[in-house]
């Protein structure tokens, strides 16, 4: 009878390493091919041969750490693996703090529990580049998996994390300010990390969901408003100055008011990256998303050259960070980058630095914080919609309509438009500058979901509403 071998599932990485569903794409025989790539890929580029492997609380995320450590050492590559638990932005602080090569974390962030997955995170801490994750990819299954238990020593890598994060906050302002802290750790990585550090310098604290868990205690671990009911419960029964909320692997960062009301992300990089950049005087410029308010111009003591644009993703905020020695870095789902840190996300430190700016501009509770930066600056007006679509052709939308692009969206004239382009040069986002100071509208195909993703900012609630319309309008009018 003849032997026909079983062609094996492709695994392809998206815009931050590779995530997939657990059992049919995540197992642990695909584990072992993708560790396999990742240890040819440093054997052939790296020059201290070692990486550092966390892992966050998930479904059999410890077991594939474990898999993982076993194989790059059977490469000869020397492996420090966490003794525990981690949020991913320790992963990241590790690999240059202990000059690894390379680091790995076994996450899916904030993807509901079924899924698990990987990042990869370059010497210098921040995600790896496009053409670096697509070179592992080509070299999944080109030679045989090895695996050996000998270069492996398994670590606290949490403990350097925190000693260094000790250095850059001042603690004492925030606790002379008189702070009190709700956390929501979403059952996630972060963990009761945030309150022991606050704690330990007298800082009143309390942590829900401080227990990490496979399911995150029944709640999807994305720290947005509809997710953070129970965070919002706590702050409307007790009296505190703010809350904050991790993410799943705790790379990201939400926040509400001590009343419990949402503080909208947009307003949190505009006041971090003016508190960074004006009170703080970390040199360089800031980078921002396409989909981050454009009222940063109106704050920050630097020129508009010194704002720079980048494609939606925080890979793409870290590299321009690197390129460009940037002070902050920062992307509309929450996600802040510290030219003092790391350049990654980290929701622990971005935390910190949050708390640390409302203590040094004279307030102990974020509403009275927000009502008079409010009042001096103006609000806000932004808002995204996500519109599930599993058409095939929905990728080649935007290309069609920038052979003939519109002369305006709504009553509003477009004066210029950016395109954006995914890691296989194909263009995924349109973003419309419209009349005005602060009116814009983006349009994205995600590039790991079956969504069409819109966002606006205008001068009023009502405008924003009106641009989502027409974005909507556009796309789809286009798509048919």
């Amino acid at each position: 009878m003849e032997n026909k071998s079983v062609e094996k599932p492709a695994i392809v990485f998206g815009t931050d390493g590779w995530r997939g569903l657990l059992g049919t794409e995540v197992n642990m025989d695909n584990i072992q091919r993708v560790a396999q790539a990742f240890a040819t890929y440093i054997t052939q580029n790296g020059k201290t041969l070692k990486v550092v492997i966390g892992y966050d609380g998930r479904t059999q995320s410890d077991a594939f750490a474990s898999t993982f450590a076993e194989v790059i050492s059977g490469n000869g590559i020397e492996v420090l693996l966490s003794d525990a638990i981690i949020p991913t932005p320790v992963v990241s602080f590790t690999c240059r703090s202990a000059n690894c090569d390379a680091g790995v974390m076994i996450t899916a962030s904030h993807n509901p529990p079924e899924y698990n997955g990987l990042k990869f995170k370059t010497a210098q801490g921040s995600p790896f580049a496009t053409e670096e994750t697509a070179k592992v990819e080509s070299l999944i299954d080109t030679q045989p998996v090895q695996r050996s238990t000998r270069g492996i020593s398994k670590i606290n890598l949490l403990a350097p994390y925190l000693d260094h994060i000790e250095n850059l906050i001042d603690f004492d302002a925030i606790r002379q300010a008189g702070l009190c802290v709700a956390i929501d750790s979403m059952a996630g990585a972060g963990m009761s990390i945030l309150e022991k550090a606050l704690l330990k310098h007298g800082i009143d604290a309390k942590t829900i969901y401080g227990q990490a868990t496979p399911n995150f205690s029944g709640r999807l671990a994305e720290p947005i408003e509809k997710n953070l009911k129970p965070l919002k419960l706590l702050l409307k029964q007790f009296n505190f100055s703010a809350g904050v909320a991790t993410d799943g692997d705790a790379d990201r960062l939400g926040v509400l008011t001590g009343s419990g009301k949402w503080m909208n992300i947009q307003e949190c990089i505009l006041y971090l990256s003016a508190y960074y950049i004006n009170s703080r005087k970390v040199k360089g410029p800031i980078v921002k998303t396409a989909s981050v308010t454009s009222k940063l111009n109106q704050l920050l003591n630097i020129n508009e050259n010194e704002i720079i644009d980048v494609p939606v993703g925080f890979k793409y905020v870290a590299e321009a960070m690197m390129q460009h020695q940037a002070a902050f870095g920062a992307e509309e789902s929450g996600g802040f980058g510290f030219r003092e840190h790391i350049p990654d996300r980290d929701g622990i430190f971005s935390a910190l630095v949050f708390l640390e700016m409302m203590a040094k501009e004279g307030f102990n509770s974020l509403d009275e914080f927000l009502k008079a930066k409010r009042s001096a600056h103006g609000s806000i007006h932004y808002a995204r919609t996500d519109i599930n679509n599993d058409d095939p052709q929905r990728h080649q939308v935007l290309p069609k309509l920038l052979t003939e692009p519109p002369r305006q969206v709504d009553v509003f004239k477009i004066v210029d438009i950016t395109i954006f382009k995914n890691s296989r040069g194909l263009i995924n986002g349109v973003k419309f500058h419209l009349e005005g100071v602060t009116r814009w509208l983006l349009i994205r195909v995600s590039e790991t979901e079956p969504i069409i993703r819109i966002y606006a900012e205008a001068e009023t609630p009502g405008e924003v509403k009106s641009l989502l319309a027409a974005g909507k309008n556009l796309f789809f009018a286009d798509c048919r």
